[in-house]
This record gives structure tokens, sequence and C-alpha cells, in this order.
């Protein structure tokens, strides 16, 4: 059976955001055909788009999946899984770019670039989005998000992924530049059952 590595982006601000993190990353690792490679440092980000709101909790974790369907249905496959996962932490519909309970992205699905219709259970919680919607892969935004470059690179520095030309850790040098490097700051890191900085953050 083929194995494919699966990069999810995790973010958060509402509630307890770095245990919910953790918790997130722990199902992750126990979805039906996957194996937790790797997570990155857990990050504090400034947020994007609506300012006004806490900031947000960033990591990515990297996951091998057992995959013996074609890449397309596989992806989808992974996607409804974490709209599910959403679901069950209380992801709550509300506009773009607002305050998140869990947000969970498919950043990466191996080698594989695609661009296929999401069924119904693995739309997008954002209201304003109606109509057809699409999963793209890799992520159609991820170069342009430093919270996402910046754990990413944590795992995987030398990835170029497909349609980029440049390493993840260009792409984040690169935003960085632009962002500035206090835009995302490293908190925490993983420490096999919850986040670990001097003993004060788990979960």
């Amino acid at each position: 059976m083929a194995v494919v590595r699966a990069y999810i982006g995790l973010g958060a601000n509402m509630g307890a955001a770095p245990v919910t993190l953790g918790r997130a990353v722990v199902h992750l690792g126990a979805l039906p055909g996957a194996r937790l490679y790797a997570v990155s440092r857990l990050y504090a980000t400034r947020p994007v788009g609506v300012i006004d709101q806490p900031d947000f909790h960033n990591a990515v974790a990297c996951l091998d999946m057992a995959a013996a369907a074609a890449p397309a249905t596989a992806a989808l496959e992974l996607l409804v899984a974490l709209k599910g996962l959403e679901g069950a932490f209380g992801r709550q519909r509300r506009p773009r770019w607002g305050p998140r309970e869990l947000d969970l992205d498919l950043l990466l699905f191996g080698r594989h670039r695609l661009r296929v219709e999401r069924p119904q259970m693995a739309r997008s919680a954002d209201p304003e989005r109606s109509g057809v919607q699409w999963l793209e892969v890799p992520h159609a935004s991820a170069m342009e998000r430093l919270f996402v470059l910046e754990p990413l690179a944590d795992i995987s520095p030398r990835l170029v992924p497909p349609g980029w030309h440049v390493t993840v850790a260009t792409a984040r040098d690169r935003r960085r530049s632009i962002e500035g490097v206090d835009a995302v700051r490293p908190v925490a890191h993983w420490g096999g059952a919850g986040w670990q900085r001097d003993g004060a953050l788990s979960g």
C-alpha cells in the first residue's frame, strides 16, 4: 500500500488554544491509516485580515497516510476527516479571517498537485463562501502566510512543494521580510503528548 506524506496546518485563537491544538495533534495521529511523523513548534501569531481579535496559535503536523485510493480521492477523504475533527472540537460558522475554535488545513499531499471539488461534508465553515468550493493542493495561500511557512519550515525546510520552485525555507525568509520577524513567535515545542515550554504549557 502506498504511503503519502501529508502536511496539516493547525490554528486556533478561542479558549485555551494551545490545549486545543495539542489535543488536535493527538487526534490527527489517531486517524485511520495515519502515523504522526513530525510536529512543528507552536507559534503565537498576529491575526491576518481581521486584526481586532486575539492572537492565534499555529502549528503544522506531518502525517504519513496509507493511501490505497487515487490521490484526489485520498486527499478528499483526509479533508473530510479534518472537517469532522473541526466539528468535534466545536468549530462554528464565522466569517473568513475571524476567530476560530480550531482550523485544520490540508497544506500538502505528497508530491501531488490537485484541484478537485469538495463534497458537502468537506466544505468550508465560512458562511460567505457559497456555491462550488475547491480543494487545492498545495494550499493556494500557503506561500503568502508566515504562520504557515514558519512551522512548515520546522519540519521540512528543504522541501520544494510542487509548483513552488523554491524551498519552504526560502519562501519563509521572503515572507519574513514582508511581515516582520515578530509576526510569528515560537512559544513551545512538541514533547510527544503535548506542548512543552519550561514545564508550563501542555495539552
